[in-house]
């Protein structure tokens, strides 16, 4: 049997990693500049983490939800406390795509409509309505294209006011900072403004935080910065730190029921311990505010380079803009200098999403690389 051909594939094989840096099958060192899609949060293999899954292993990995699990109440707790979303409520899944098909879904069973608003080159999923609210035809089928979506450039305040008249639309999804569409953000008055329109007209404001969530920023959540309350927020990837977690913080103004959404896998025991050892960490080694530090580093650092266009995103969630398309670059960092770059919707940007405890001396091996490269 052979694997279904979906992605292409460099000709590297991990077979082990710690902290910042991966090894591959041939005992090379690669450092991990992009966290296997912003996954990667407290470094790869932190012992913190290790033991916890590890431990409770020993104890029981999975039953369902048919029964009490207080580890869900722990992180329910935990990320309360953290995150400041004290008077959320929690519903667990496995990924980002199924955290967001269950804001739109939960959106729609709240207000009973059934239109989606989003925004051009935003990326939501691979799944059902997450897809058709993705800003990417290619990977939009004919039986996802049946949901009825609207786009807006971000930004456009006045064309989302003007769609919201019709009464039609159950729910706005944004990214406060693109992820896959190339780390373009707007400005706070475009948030709140958004934040109000929902409010005035019924529509539930949901804020996808799959990928800046869980303080890649330099703040807990991306939408943080812009004194908004969403309806909604889906988060994920660095959740778990590679472990499956996916979830939505949910308003208390949303009433649920029994039935209105479910889950299999959502919250089992060991990914409840993933991300509960992923909250611990990030508090004991104060991991947002590192992350706040290093990236005023990597900023100062890469204005240096005379051939950058521009510096866009926030935290570790960061991109370079260049004139040229940086496929070419990114090959030859990946096998020349054993780096792990991104790419991302726009051809000219280079992604940087390491783990949260990259520190000085990795960002130098990178500009060191980089600029060896752009001369």
């Amino acid at each position: 049997m052979s694997l279904f051909p979906v992605y292409p594939l460099y000709d590297i094989t991990p077979v082990k990693a710690k902290d910042v840096f991966v090894y591959d099958d041939k005992d090379v060192k690669y450092l991990d500049l992009y966290g296997g899609h912003a996954v990667i949060s407290i470094g790869h293999a932190h012992p913190t983490y290790v033991d916890r899954i590890t431990n409770q292993l020993h104890h029981i990995a999975f039953y369902s939800n048919a029964v009490q699990n207080p580890l869900q109440e722990q992180l329910a707790t935990d990320l309360a406390e953290f995150s400041g979303c004290k008077d959320y409520q929690l519903f667990l899944c496995n990924s980002g795509a199924e955290a967001n098909e269950n804001a739109l879904k939960l959106a729609s069973f709240h207000n009973g409509k059934s239109k989606i608003i989003a925004f051009k080159n935003s990326f939501h999923g691979r799944t059902s309505a997450a897809v058709a609210a993705t800003d990417n035809p290619k990977i939009v089928a004919p039986l996802n294209a049946q949901q009825e979506v609207e786009f807006f450039k971000l930004g456009d305040l006045n064309g989302v006011e003007q769609s919201l008249k019709n009464n039609d639309v159950c729910a706005v999804i944004i990214e406060c900072i693109q992820g896959v569409g190339g780390l373009d953000e707007s400005t706070t008055e475009f948030y709140q403004g958004l934040e109000k329109l929902c409010k005035a007209n019924n529509v539930c404001f949901i804020a996808d935080e799959v990928q800046s969530g869980f303080g890649r920023t330099g703040d807990f959540f991306a939408f943080q910065k812009h004194n908004i309350t969403p309806d909604i927020i889906s988060m994920a990837k660095g959740m778990g730190n590679g472990f499956p977690i996916g979830g939505i913080l949910i308003h208390p103004d949303i009433k649920g029921s029994f039935g209105l959404l479910g889950t299999t896998f959502g919250g089992n025991h060991l990914a409840c311990v993933a991300s509960l050892a992923v909250l611990d960490v990030l508090k004991a080694e104060k991991l947002l505010e590192h992350v706040k530090a290093i990236s005023a580093y990597f900023i100062e650092k890469a204005e240096q380079i005379s051939q950058l266009k521009t510096i866009k995103g926030r935290g570790l969630m960061l991109g370079l803009e260049f004139d040229f398309p940086i496929s070419d670059l990114r090959k030859k960092l990946i096998f020349d200098h054993h780096i792990f770059t991104g790419s991302a919707k726009n051809p000219n940007l280079l992604r940087i999403l390491p783990p949260l405890t990259i520190q000085k001396e990795h960002l130098d091996m990178f500009f060191e690389a980089l600029k060896s490269e752009l001369t």
